[in-house]
């Protein structure tokens, strides 16, 4: 459970808050759950939901035996760990490894809202270091209704009545959970230099421009935004174009009977020919033999 080991007394509540929802399960099917082929990799001990938290105050020196993540929908708090103090807002999420010292708390004049969950198993470590940015370690969220649903379906399957099949749910709730953090935390944020670079290649994905052209429209130099491009996507603007035009030309040749060379103009390539040996680099196989393809 979120239990206090040690706090400051001043702001502590032990009686909970109003509305609350809280998920347990009882240790003894943990230990039968890291036995289990599915559950041994990652399972959750504690689920829950804090509305208007106010005086909810942890601090543990030693760490947690499981992974914690934090999401605030609501009001603000603070997060002491890594060596840093950090302010949650609203949208805002902070995942805290096992084992490592931290205190987290609630503002006294606005007190956060939160979800929250424990986790523990073979791969919470890699998945909790996969949402981990050393540089950024509070994640801003884009979808946090997506987030907010997945949580209250976990709660609710720890709310029910324990069993097996209930804790295969929340685990895979759970993962579910820890990449859509993950994910959604990479997205540029709206408005930034990289969202409107990267919208206007979604929108214009037949047509063709520069990346100083492109840098210089989003107000950036060449070499900053091909370096956010490969943060984000794992390649540069030229790559993620690219990639657009294939995912185009596939809906195209799976869902029409346009020729091969229509397809290619339609995706912004003059050249069918140049077209065929960009697509076979990419699938392996030509436009012709992909269309072929029996799928589904």
């Amino acid at each position: 459970m979120d239990e206090t080991l040690e706090s400051s007394p001043p702001t502590y509540r032990s009686e909970g808050f109003p509305g609350q929802r809280l998920g347990v399960v009882p240790r003894p099917q943990l230990e039968a759950a890291a036995g289990r082929a599915v559950t041994r990799r990652l399972t959750v001990t504690d689920a829950g939901y804090f509305p208007e938290a106010k005086g909810h105050r942890r601090s543990r020196p030693h760490g947690a035996t499981e992974a914690i993540v934090i999401l605030c929908t609501a009001g603000t708090g603070r997060a002491r760990f890594a060596g840093a103090e950090h302010v949650l807002a609203p949208g805002s999420c902070i995942v805290i490894p096992a084992g490592e010292p931290h205190e987290y708390w609630a503002s006294d004049e606005s007190p956060w809202t939160i979800w929250w969950m424990h986790v523990r198993g073979t791969d919470a470590p890699e998945l909790v270091g996969a949402m981990r940015r050393e540089a950024q370690p509070v994640l801003r969220l884009r979808s946090v209704d997506r987030v907010v649903a997945l949580f209250d379906e976990l709660v609710t399957e720890l709310e029910r009545r324990p069993s097996p099949s209930r804790a295969l749910a929340a685990s895979g709730i759970a993962w579910h959970v820890l990449t859509r953090v993950a994910a959604d935390a990479a997205e540029p944020a709206d408005g930034s230099p990289l969202e409107r670079a990267i919208r206007y290649l979604e929108v214009r994905v037949d047509g063709s421009i520069r990346v100083s052209e492109l840098a210089a429209m989003v107000g950036l130099s060449p070499s900053h935004l091909t370096a956010l491009f490969r943060r984000a996507t794992g390649g540069g603007p030229g790559a993620f174009r690219t990639a657009l035009r294939m995912t185009r030309a596939r809906a195209l040749l799976d869902t029409t009977a346009l020729p091969v060379a229509e397809v290619a103009a339609a995706v912004g390539y003059v050249d069918p020919l140049y077209f065929s040996r960009q697509f076979s680099r990419v699938h392996g196989l030509s436009p012709s033999a992909y269309r072929a393809q029996h799928k589904g």
